[in-house]
C-alpha cells in the first residue's frame, strides 16, 4: 500500500510538472503572437492627418532629380555652366545636334532647371534644360489665358475656365500645372507647346 501511494504521489507530481510546462509554452506563444500583432499594427497603421498632403509633397520633391540654378558666364555653344542654388559651379556638355535638349535658350543670369546624365566617357551631359526665366510670363490660347509667375503661382485671367491652373513647378524636367503633367516640347520667345497623353497644346506669349 505504501508503494502504491508513493507511486501515485510521484505520478501526480509529474502530471503537475507537465501541466506547468505546457502552461509556460502557451504563455510564451501567446506573448509572441501579441508582440507580432503589435508590430504588424504599427507597421501598417495609416494616419490620415492634415499633414499627409505635405508628406506626399515632400516625397515627390525628394524624388526630383532636377538641378536648379542660374546660367553662368562660362556657358558656350557646347558647354553649360550652372551656378546651383547651393552655390556650386558645375559644367555640363550640351548636345548641339539635339534641339530638344534646351528649352527657352541660354542667357547668362537666367534661371534654369536641368536634368543631367553621363556619356560613355563619364562626362556630365545636360540631357534637358528648361529656361525658367523664359517660361515665366503670360500665355494664351483659345480656351486658356494664364500667367506663370515666380514662386510657383499661376494666375488665370479667363473667367470662363472650368479648372483654372493656380500653381506650377518643374518635376524631373516636366511641367506640373496643378496636377496636370506636361512635357515641354517647345519654348521660344513667343511660343509654348506642352504635351501629355491627350495631345499637344499650343500657347502664344501675350504682351503686357
Amino acid at each position: 500500500m505504501c508503494c502504491g501511494a508513493k507511486q501515485k504521489k510521484n505520478s501526480l507530481k509529474q502530471n503537475k510538472t507537465i501541466e506547468n510546462t505546457d502552461m509556460k509554452h502557451l504563455l510564451n506563444c501567446f506573448a509572441a503572437c501579441l508582440v507580432f500583432s503589435l508590430l504588424i499594427a504599427c507597421g501598417g497603421k495609416q494616419n490620415p492627418s492634415a499633414g499627409d498632403g505635405d508628406l506626399f509633397d515632400s516625397l515627390a520633391m525628394s524624388s526630383d532629380t532636377t538641378m536648379y540654378g542660374v546660367c553662368g558666364e562660362g556657358t558656350s555653344m557646347n558647354n553649360l555652366q550652372l551656378i546651383t542654388d547651393m552655390g556650386d559651379t558645375l559644367n555640363y556638355l550640351i548636345n548641339v545636334d539635339d534641339s530638344s535638349a534646351v528649352m527657352g535658350g541660354l542667357l547668362v543670369g537666367d534661371r534654369l532647371a536641368l536634368i543631367a546624365g553621363k556619356n560613355l566617357g563619364g562626362d556630365m551631359v545636360a540631357s534637358l534644360v528648361v529656361n525658367i526665366t523664359s517660361l515665366l510670363g503670360k500665355w494664351t490660347s483659345i480656351d486658356r489665358n494664364f500667367e506663370i509667375c515666380e514662386g510657383g503661382e499661376v494666375r488665370s485671367t479667363m473667367k470662363a475656365e472650368s479648372n483654372p491652373w493656380v500653381s506650377w513647378k518643374i518635376l524631373n524636367g516636366r511641367l506640373l500645372l496643378n496636377t496636370d503633367t506636361f512635357d515641354i516640347v517647345q519654348l521660344g520667345a513667343d511660343s509654348l507647346a506642352l504635351e501629355n497623353p491627350t495631345g499637344i497644346f499650343m500657347y502664344k506669349r501675350q504682351s503686357n
